[in-house]
Formats: C-alpha cells, structure tokens, sequence
C-alpha cells in the first residue's frame, strides 16, 4: 500500500476530505483510512514522521496506536479535536455555544452522523477520566446531542449515541466526543 509519511500530506489530506461531498461512492473507503491517518498523525506528530504508516490502518488498529500516543496519556495534551475548536482545521459546524459544539462526522456511519465535543476537554481525554466535576458538562454534552438531533430531523424516528472509550472501546481521538447517528434503522448488536 501507500505510505503515509509526509506531513503536508497529511494535512491537506485531512482539510481537503473534510470538505467534500459524502454522495461520492469511492469516498467512505478512502476517506475513512485517510482520516485514521490523519488523526493518530494530529494526536502524535512524532508517529507518523518516525514510522512507515500504512494507508490501510482499520478503526481497531488506529485504536491501538492513538492509546500509546500523548493525548492518551496525558488528557491535557492537545487533540485533532482542539485543532478543530481553534478554527485552525475546518470543519461542517452545525451547533456552537460557550461549552460545546457539534459538527459533521468526516466518515459517517449513517445518513446523519455527527459529533459533540467538549470545547475545553478540561482533563476529559475519555469518558473513563470523568470526576464529579464533570457531571455538569456531561449533562450538557448529552442535552446538546439531543438537542441538534432534532434540529437535524432525527425525531420522532429516533437516534443512537456512542461514545467509545480507550483501546478496546476503538477510541482513535482522546478527547471525549459524543457520536450521534441516525437517519436509518439502526442495528443491534453494534460492534
């Protein structure tokens, strides 16, 4: 396969898939091993410029190598997340206030798929890092992600939250993101 190990690359990958249409039908497959690329590479720089990084990384395996990158460990360190809250990455924002903000899934698993994040991670680099404290934010996170799936039309018809957290959970961004899917009847079990 293709190696992933230039940096710019990366970066302009990312930006650009970010920005193209979903009724592309050769973009889940690409965009989906780009975009795993991309977020180790954001999460840990060092791992992508030390290693040959192959194009065909799954969603178990970009698991895998984002729990032993930085983010993972220290829940203060920066995230692809961040980059996207500082406007230094764009992205399809469709909800925003002081606490939060929710934008479009760049390989959506659904017709309607986005995500909810905290703004300010405040040591929430998984749902597992949550104290007492948290318990404000979370409240608020979950209100938000209902709150935008019904202005994305997800009521009465009904929707699924996900938040995956640590390795086996196949968490590929540290930083506590709230998966909101829907848009079609859903199956069960997931994973």
């Amino acid at each position: 396969g293709i190696l992933m190990h230039n940096r710019k690359f990366l970066a302009a990958a990312t930006v650009i898939f970010s920005l193209l249409p979903r009724n592309q039908a050769f973009l889940p497959s690409i965009n989906t091993r780009i975009l795993s690329a991309a977020l180790v590479y954001f999460n840990n720089p060092r791992l992508i410029s030390t290693t040959q990084f192959k194009m065909s990384v799954s969603e178990a395996e970009a698991a895998k190598i984002a729990a032993s990158s930085d983010p993972a460990i220290n829940p203060a360190a920066p995230t692809f997340f961040d980059k996207i809250v500082s406007k230094e990455i764009p992205s399809a924002v469709i909800y925003e206030d002081d606490l939060c903000m929710a934008f479009k899934d760049i390989s959506p698993q659904a017709p309607i798929h986005f995500l909810v994040i905290p703004k300010n991670k405040d040591g929430l680099n998984r749902l597992s890092s949550a104290t007492e404290a948290h318990i404000p934010l979370l409240g608020h996170l979950m209100f938000t992600a209902q709150k935008v799936a019904k202005e994305q039309g997800l009521v009465p018809g009904g929707f699924r939250l996900v938040v995956n957290d640590g390795k086996d959970g196949c968490q590929s961004v540290y930083h506590l993101h709230i998966h909101v899917i829907g848009g079609r009847q859903l199956g069960w079990p997931p994973g």
